[in-house]
């Protein structure tokens, strides 16, 4: 009787090409992740990636010397309320007053605008750059 121990193999699963995609996963995501966000403090010209239609009722536009114009009048910011009111009280459904900021206008002064524009009633629209 032969009572030798037979040699049994153990079912093994190899993981070499598994190792192989979860590091390229891993190095994916490491990129994509630093690609999403890389300045946070950096600001740059405003752009968009799509380009909002809204019906445009009216535009005012700030320049970099924090000028105003309703659509292309000059327009000082205490009489823009008045001069918007006599435009806005023509249109039958809710408004929308695009606003047209360059790049380097104050953010102050283009939410003075939207504030006056939301006293009005209407919907302040902010236009960007859709190049990018």
């Amino acid at each position: 009787m032969n009572l030798k121990p037979r040699l049994r193999h153990s079912p093994e699963v190899h993981t070499g090409a598994l190792n192989d995609i979860l590091f390229i996963l891993l190095l994916f995501f490491l990129i994509v992740s630093t690609l999403a966000n890389p300045n946070v403090i950096k600001v740059s010209n405003p752009k968009s990636a799509t380009d909002t239609k809204a019906k445009q009722t009216v535009v005012v536009t700030i320049d970099k010397e924090q000028k105003l114009f309703l659509g292309s009048a000059p327009v000082h910011l205490d009489s823009l309320s008045s001069q918007l009111k006599l435009i806005l009280a023509k249109e039958t459904e809710k408004p929308s007053v695009v606003i047209n900021g360059d790049s380097v206008a104050s953010l102050g002064m283009t939410i003075r605008v939207m504030q006056i524009i939301k006293q009005l009633g209407a919907t302040p629209v902010i236009a960007v750059d859709p190049s990018h």
